[in-house]
């Protein structure tokens, strides 16, 4: 697969990043094989994940192609960047197109990434899994690769103004491989996803050189201010009311 945008815009964004005086503690980027098919799956707290998630890669020299919505492949601006880089445009009505398109990605060798959570957490703490990232990494017959952001929600997220300042530390924490088989069930393979992961994100928390008490860019499970998973839903839910509302 040729590569003609994505180089320049991984420069750019490395640019970007020493101008903020970003600081990335990034642990475990061995987990990433250097050659063959993998599914990079990722926790989702905020609008860059599929940015910076693809740093973690970056050590092991590959590139990652997000599953992503399809409406940033027809935005004027992000569109030509995504077909660009062979990201891999989600339709929620059509999702056949976009898993089978995994699938031939994944079979000649690449790196997918996907959210399991589907949307952004309002609680920064795990959503439900849905279980096409395990169905699809068995049936392509490549690992499933843990990986874990976290402090990009202090950038961009839901329900708060955008804020770039400088100097803020990025957690990238990679787990290793997961091997899925068609034998495995996908509902327990998808828990024992989501429960690996879980531990990834609460030992990236404590180990974050930031825990103000109240931020609200902490879970409320750790004395922060963020809504609780439970919270979190009621808020998902209103939101999807108004957007049905308006789509009347």
């Amino acid at each position: 697969m040729r590569d003609l945008v994505y180089p320049p815009v991984i420069g750019f964004a490395k640019t970007a990043l020493k101008v903020l005086d970003l600081k990335f503690q990034l642990t475990g980027a061995e987990n990433v094989p250097r050659t063959g098919g993998a599914v990079i799956a990722m926790n989702h707290i905020s609008y860059v994940d599929f940015v910076l998630g693809g740093f973690g890669a970056l050590p092991s020299k590959r590139l990652v192609r997000f599953m992503a919505k399809e409406v940033l492949f027809r935005n004027r601006y992000s569109g030509p960047l995504m077909r660009g880089m062979h990201h891999i445009p989600v339709d929620r009505s059509a999702g056949t197109a976009s898993y089978r398109q995994a699938l031939e990605y994944l079979n000649a060798g690449e790196v997918v990434g996907v959210f399991p959570e589907a949307t952004i957490s309002r609680s920064f703490e795990l959503k439900e899994f849905k279980s096409g990232t395990v169905r699809m990494a068995a049936e392509a017959a490549v690992p499933v690769i843990p990986l874990i952001l976290w402090g990009t929600q202090r950038m961009l997220t839901k329900d708060h103004p955008r804020d770039f300042s400088r100097h803020r530390t990025i957690a990238i924490t990679v787990g290793e491989p997961i091997t899925v088989t068609p034998d495995d069930d996908p509902a327990e393979a998808t828990t024992h996803l989501r429960s690996t992961m879980a531990g990834m994100l609460d030992r990236t928390i404590r180990a974050y050189p930031e825990q103000p008490a109240g931020a609200w860019w902490l879970p409320a499970a750790y004395g922060g201010g963020a809504p609780t998973p439970e919270e979190a839903e009621r808020l998902d839910r209103e939101e999807l009311a108004r957007r049905a509302a308006r789509g009347k």
